[in-house]
């Protein structure tokens, strides 16, 4: 299991008992099938449910674990309405459409559960009426709209390069009056310049990178063995291809790892730091990636850039030169709908492509 998924897991056992049983029956249901990252967003989206609930006088229940399934069955419309509409508005902060969508999604997915699969004893449903069976829940994740925010928000053509160049010589020009920064960047643009070129020539998720280890790499195959995101065989890692460019600078990198690094044996961690007033290099965290990437982006001129945006930039400039299948396996997508995004970040390149003239 990934690091993350070992901490999710952790976090799920910690919060599964403060739940209704017949929560925790679902949660160990759905435990072969999704990952405990998903499960615990789906126990978090439950909480906030049931405290709504009993704040609204619409459960008796003292806690949340107490929340009776009768109090499940009374709920009318009118109250789901009620609810979605203090998720838009509540004051401690409003959630997104997407959001929104999101909490209502694993609602339905419980109460579906309750009323189609679990059954008490003497083999009727545990849910007798299902009101989220009447609530549709409209998708908004439209691919056109998700590539029409990220239009000029990515690295296009040569910039990916050039990015990757900026983190190994450019960024210094840019801080030479800041001695602090200075010596931070001499200290880790090799790895720092290594992660994004890896990202941008393989289309790598940061949690995938984030979980990479030594013994993942095979440099002379120009390929990497990751736990994909939704794959819940925990002793599978899919293999996945970079460019050559990336293993340039990997081997770059593993040879100054272990010495700048001090990084001890036991640590099998690909990307590592040394974090101040530590001795030895521990595996580099989600976020400090992202404070990388973002730190970079803004002095290079592209400040809306993200480290998942560069996962974009990469499969917009793959899906050039390859078909939306081999761009969906590459990413790993469940499906080519997800995949659809890079279709339309292309749709300038394809309408100068039908104008060309052919000597045919």
């Amino acid at each position: 299991m990934n690091i993350q998924k070992e901490q999710d897991r952790v976090k799920l056992d910690e919060k599964s008992p403060a739940m209704p049983w017949y929560v925790q029956q679902f949660i160990d249901y759905k435990l072969p099938d999704l990952s405990p990252s998903t499960l615990l967003e789906y126990v978090r989206d439950y909480e906030t449910f049931f405290n709504w609930l009993r704040a609204e006088g619409l459960s008796a229940a003292a806690s949340n674990r107490e929340v009776a399934l009768s109090e499940l069955e009374s709920l009318r419309m009118d109250s789901i309405t009620a609810y979605r509409l203090y998720l838009t508005t509540r004051r401690e902060g409003a959630n997104s459409r997407i959001t929104v969508s999101r909490k209502l999604s694993s609602l339905r997915s419980l109460f579906h559960y309750l009323s189609q699969i679990a059954e008490d004893e003497d083999f009727y449903p545990l849910l007798k009426r299902n009101i989220m069976a009447k609530v549709e829940i409209k998708r908004i994740h439209k691919p056109k709209d998700t590539a029409a925010k990220l239009k000029g928000k990515i690295l296009e053509e040569d910039e990916l390069q050039e990015f990757i160049t900026y983190i190994h010589e450019g960024y210094a020009q840019d801080v030479a009056n800041n001695k602090q920064a200075l010596y931070a960047h001499e200290q880790n643009k090799v790895r720092d310049a290594c992660i994004a070129s890896l990202i941008l020539n393989s289309g790598l998720r940061v949690s995938e990178v984030v979980n990479l280890n030594l013994s993942d790499i095979d440099l002379n195959n120009k390929m990497l063995h990751v736990f994909r995101k939704g794959n819940n065989d925990e002793t599978f890692k899919t293999p996945v291809y970079f460019r050559t460019q990336a293993k340039d600078d990997l081997e770059h990198y593993l040879q100054l790892r272990q010495a700048r690094y001090k990084v001890p044996k036991k640590e099998k961690a690909l990307f590592v730091a040394l974090r101040n007033g530590q001795n030895e290099g521990q595996r580099m965290t989600k976020r400090a990636i992202q404070a990388m990437i973002i730190k970079y982006a803004k002095r290079f001129g592209k400040p809306a850039l993200t480290v998942h945006k560069l996962r974009h930039s990469f499969a917009t400039d793959y899906y050039l030169q390859n078909d939306i299948y081999k761009t969906k396996e590459q990413l790993g997508h469940a499906s080519t709908e997800t995949t659809e995004v890079y279709a339309h970040l292309t749709d300038k390149t394809m309408s100068e492509a039908i104008e060309r003239r052919t000597d045919a």
